[in-house]
């Protein structure tokens, strides 16, 4: 069911996993939401199913072509299309000493450039009545990097730079650019979720950030109190620390640091 009186919202790997959250958060709040997927169909229909107003969109982000085309055409679609939320993100590991060339590409690609010209085909198409809002998903590695999943990060921080550029170069005074970054959030690469346990409270508060701040956060930025081009933390801290290598081994070498 689709209510397009309601303001709409675009969340980029909105089907499973944090992006899932997030569209439960803005379709809890009354915002139509529009959950892109790329494999996980099925998941994405349930998901829309147990909203009041939401719809499911396809595409592969490794063709930003194919990306900027669907945001021309929601853009077309929604009148009030007030949030993007770019969450959709590949993690897969190469070091700093063995740098992947084909993961590299297709990190870069899934997590920097798409988004990138998503949020300038967004910024430069869509209406909304009260200001748009682009919310980029980073990681607090941006602020505490390590050399693991090299190409991964490298990415991310990539991403982190188009925030205050984006937001710089804005053509309304109402728009918004933001970054969102999480810490350590859910099992992820090979962990399980006893590891995580571990793992995850590695961060100056000793505790493991919910799924659901994170999405509570989105939800804030999309008000758009904030100054455009600010990055929000959500990570109990993780990123204040120095923390020598990514946690998932920090965890297994018993290191606290």
């Amino acid at each position: 069911m689709s209510d397009f009186t309601r303001p709409s919202v675009l969340v980029t790997g909105g089907a499973k996993r944090l992006g899932g959250f997030i569209s439960r958060a803005f379709g809890k709040a009354g915002w139509h939401v529009v959950i892109h997927y790329h494999t996980s169909e099925n998941a994405a229909e349930q998901l829309a199913l147990s909203l009041p107003s939401a719809e499911t969109v396809r595409c592969d982000l490794c063709d930003d072509t194919a990306a900027v085309a669907m945001i021309g055409e929601l853009a077309a679609q929604l009148p009030d299309f007030r949030a993007l939320v770019n969450c959709a993100s590949l993690f897969e590991f190469d070091s700093v000493t063995a740098l992947d060339r084909e993961a590299n590409r297709r990190a870069m690609t899934v997590n920097a450039r798409t988004p990138a010209c998503m949020a300038q085909a967004y910024l430069a198409q869509a209406k909304a009545r009260e200001g748009r809002r682009v919310i980029q998903v980073t990681d607090q590695k941006i602020a505490n990097p390590n050399p693991d999943f090299f190409s991964y990060t490298m990415s991310k921080h990539a991403l982190a730079a188009t925030v205050p550029m984006l937001a710089m170069g804005s053509q309304h005074a109402n728009d918004r650019v933001y970054g969102l970054a999480p810490g350590a959030i859910l099992a992820s690469h090979d962990q399980d979720e006893a590891e995580t346990e571990v793992s995850h409270r590695l961060n100056l508060l000793g505790r493991k950030t919910a799924p659901e701040e994170v999405a509570e956060a989105a939800l804030f930025l999309a008000s758009g109190t904030l100054a455009s081009g600010q990055t929000l933390f959500v990570d109990s801290g993780q990123h204040l620390l120095n923390q020598p290598r990514d946690v998932i081994y920090l965890a297994r070498e018993g290191t606290t640091a």
